[in-house]
């Protein structure tokens, strides 16, 4: 279509726009540089718009679009989403969220100065493990404790400190990949150690590992594959017999739990998950396993067991370079305190989530439909199913309420709509199934659901 010229004469200048009431604002409030960027885009986009046969826009319109342009600027990158998918522990938004005892913590620690390093009765330099040790020996039954940033940093320091140069016997069944393309089996080799795969990927007995041992092995590493499971013509061999053999032959057993569950998992519909406390007590010499999975608190890797074997990690030198600061660790002990008091599944998020009833996601999700028809949107209900996800409890589903919206009555693609949900302030992430947009109120906090509503109404309406 062949453009206007006398449309392009009508573009206000940016020296114009500038000297403007709303472009003084936008000065006073952002910096005379940030707001000439923005006007020269405003008016380059209006330029190249009416090149295209568009009409040219007014000045208002101009200052608004630059504006707008300023205000997403200043957006952070990581910022908050409402979590819709009914996918407990989603490692893409960010895992476990903390509890509000735990933003508190950190809050607290991180406004000011800390004993992050100081013994306050003593006066002097101190150890950071020390504020958790208690704690996680309590819990777990373990003599000892440390922390690193995360498990895959916990299992490297523990090869590295335990068995550099010589080799770890494990079951070929067990070299697992992680979530972001990271295997067992690589880390392992970067510790130093040398790998020994025993067994074969459905079926490792206790003779295998006795078959591979040699004057070279350090130890044996058991990982349990908390995001896949194998089925059929299987056979594992018990942690008990192979902390049995072990120690026979003098050496130490590491046993790599991933999910960090220290709740009885069944006792909410689920199917078993290995606890710490149980590794302890069969006998494993350490055990390490994540913070922010199953266990609902921040990122760490958590290695406990043997003093012996956990004070050689602790003085290890790559312990500097994967140790945790001050806010993971005022977040871990607030949520490790939860556990102490029996509270957890009222406190943490993730543990609200799994125990939530059928009853009351119903409730929710009803009250979400009629919210969303008393302003014209057409919503139903309808029975799914949520998953934990995040490597834990593989396959394992929890019956929930889902508020459905079916494309043909939507005025917008529901590709869309998602994406116009996920580039909301606050975000909403959905997902869709069967041409239909599906959110559940398991992984949506009950004070979120003000927040979802209003996004939902902004995003079908606007």
């Amino acid at each position: 279509m062949p453009f206007d010229q006398s449309q392009l004469r009508l573009l206000p200048s940016v020296d114009t726009l500038l000297h403007s009431p709303e472009g003084q604002e936008l000065i006073a409030r952002y910096s005379h540089e940030l707001t000439v960027r923005a006007i020269r885009s405003s008016v380059q986009q209006a330029r190249e718009a009416i090149l295209q046969g568009a009409s040219c826009p007014s000045a208002s319109e101009l200052l608004r679009e630059a504006a707008q342009t300023l205000e997403r600027s200043f957006l952070p990158n990581l910022r908050p989403i409402i979590n819709a998918t009914g996918v407990i522990i989603n490692t893409n938004l960010g895992r476990s969220p903390l509890s509000a005892t735990a933003l508190h913590a950190v809050q607290a620690v991180s406004s000011g100065y800390s004993n992050l390093e100081y013994e306050l009765e003593a006066g002097k330099r101190g150890s950071r493990h020390t504020h958790i040790t208690r704690l996680l020996c309590e819990l777990t039954g373990a003599e000892a404790a440390l922390v690193t940033n995360n498990n895959a940093a916990a299992v490297l320091l523990a090869l590295s400190a335990l068995a550099v140069g010589r080799e770890v016997l494990i079951s070929r069944g067990q070299l697992v990949e992680i979530g972001g393309g990271f295997r067992v089996p690589d880390v392992m080799r970067q510790s130093g150690c040398h790998l020994i795969e025993v067994g074969t990927t459905n079926r490792t007995r206790i003779a295998d590992y006795a078959a591979a041992l040699t004057e070279q092995t350090a130890l044996l590493l058991a990982v349990h594959p908390s995001n896949f499971r194998i089925t059929g013509f299987t056979e594992e061999t018990p942690l008990s017999e192979l902390v049995a053999l072990a120690h026979t032959h003098h050496l130490p057993v590491l046993h790599d739990l991933g999910s960090g569950c220290l709740l009885e998992s069944q006792h909410y519909g689920l199917a078993h998950e290995p606890t710490p406390q149980e590794s302890i007590a069969a006998g494993a010499d350490i055990v390490c396993f994540s913070g922010d999975k199953l266990l609902g608190g921040p990122q760490a890797g958590i290695l406990v067991g043997k003093s012996e074997y956990i004070s050689r990690l602790a003085k290890h030198p790559l312990m500097r370079a994967v140790r945790i600061d001050k806010m993971t660790l005022a977040a871990l002990e607030a949520t490790l305190h939860h556990y102490r008091l029996g509270e957890a599944e009222q406190h943490l998020p993730i543990w609200r989530m799994i125990s939530a009833s059928p009853a009351e996601l119903s409730k929710r999700a009803g009250q979400w439909v009629d919210q969303l028809r008393q302003v014209g949107i057409q919503a139903e209900t309808q029975a799914g199913e949520s998953t934990i996800g995040g490597g834990s409890l593989p396959g394992e589903t929890l019956p929930t309420t889902l508020v459905a919206l079916s494309e043909e009555r939507m005025p917008h693609s529901l590709e869309s709509i998602a994406r116009r949900l996920r580039l909301h302030t606050p975000a909403v992430v959905t997902r869709i199934l069967r041409n239909r947009l599906l959110l559940d109120p398991r992984t949506v906090l009950p004070e979120q659901d003000h927040q979802l509503i209003e996004a939902l109404t902004a995003v079908l309406q606007g």
